[in-house]
C-alpha cells in the first residue's frame, strides 16, 4: 500500500497513482544514474531520486513519522514499512512504465554508466568538448551518476586540474582520468558510499568512503601525496577540492 503525506513529491500528479501501485509486487531494485528504480510486477517502475537530502528508510510501522516524511510504501506481512523523507524537499517520485522506461522524461537524456564506459567511448565522448574537467564530470548527460564529491576524488587520482578544459585533455590524460573514475566509483561502492551529512543506507547505517577521501572536505589540510596545503575554490555554487601541486592546470594543447 502507498501513502503520499507531501504531495508535491511527486513529479508527475497523477491520481490513480496509489491504485496502480497498491498490491503490486516489488520484483527487483536498480539505478540508472543518481536514480533509484523500484520495478513492480506489471510493467511499472517507481522512479526515486533523493536529491541533495533524500534517504530511504526502513521503519516499523508503529514508529511515529517526522515531519520530513513524504512517502511510505508498506508491505504484506511486514513490520517494516520503507518511508521517504527529505529535509530540504528537493528529491521527488515518478511513476513509470517499464515499457517506455528509455523514454522517461527523467532517463532519456543521461549518458552512459561511469562503469560501463571503455576507452574508446570515452574519448569519442571527450572529442569536441570545451568544457572545464570539473563541471563536465557533473553533467549528467556526458557521464550519469557522477556527483560533487566524487568528481574531486577521480580528479584528484587522475592528476587533473577541475578547471582544464577538456579539449586540452590527451590520450593518456584520458586513460589515466578513466582509470580513476573506475578506481575511485568502485572503492566507493565498496565502502557504502561517503556520510558526510546526511546520508545512510535503507537501513540507517552510514558510508564510510568518506574515511578515504584524498580531496574533498580537506581545506588547508596537507596533500597525502606531496604534502601541499589542499585548495578549495566555487564552481557553479559547489566547493571543489584539489591540490595545487598534483593537479597543475593544463594551459596548452595535448601533444598526441
Amino acid at each position: 500500500s502507498v501513502k503520499i503525506i507531501y504531495p508535491p513529491v511527486l513529479r508527475k500528479k497523477k491520481p490513480s497513482l496509489i491504485n496502480d501501485l497498491k498490491g503490486r509486487k516489488v520484483v527487483g531494485v536498480r539505478r540508472r544514474g543518481k536514480m533509484l528504480l523500484i520495478d513492480l510486477e506489471r510493467n511499472l517502475s517507481l522512479l526515486i531520486h533523493l536529491k541533495m537530502t533524500g534517504q530511504l528508510l526502513f521503519y516499523p510501522r508503529e514508529e511515529p513519522l517526522d515531519k520530513h516524511t513524504h512517502f511510505i510504501l508498506s508491505f504484506k506481512d511486514e513490520n517494516n514499512e520503507l518511508r521517504f523523507r527529505d529535509v530540504r524537499k528537493f528529491g521527488f517520485i515518478s511513476c513509470i512504465r517499464n515499457l517506455d522506461i528509455s523514454c522517461a522524461d527523467e532517463l532519456k537524456n543521461l549518458g552512459p554508466e561511469p562503469l560501463e564506459i571503455d576507452f574508446p567511448l570515452f574519448k569519442k565522448l571527450f572529442q569536441g568538448r570545451k568544457a572545464r574537467l570539473k563541471s563536465l564530470l557533473l553533467n549528467q548527460n556526458f557521464i550519469a551518476g557522477i556527483g560533487n564529491i566524487y568528481a574531486d576524488e577521480i580528479l584528484f587520482q587522475a592528476k587533473l586540474h577541475p578547471l582544464t578544459p577538456a579539449s586540452h585533455l590527451g590520450d593518456d590524460d584520458l586513460k589515466r582520468l578513466l582509470k580513476a573514475m573506475r578506481d575511485v566509483l568502485r572503492k566507493a561502492i565498496i565502502h557504502k558510499g561517503s556520510s558526510i551529512r546526511s546520508f545512510t543506507n535503507a537501513e540507517g547505517k552510514r558510508g564510510k568512503f568518506q574515511n578515504y577521501h584524498q580531496a574533498y572536505g580537506r581545506e588547508s589540510l596537507s596533500c597525502f601525496i606531496c604534502g601541499e596545503k589542499i585548495k578549495r575554490f566555487r564552481l557553479g555554487g559547489r566547493s571543489s577540492f584539489f591540490c595545487p601541486k598534483c593537479q597543475k592546470e593544463k594551459n596548452c594543447e595535448p601533444s598526441n
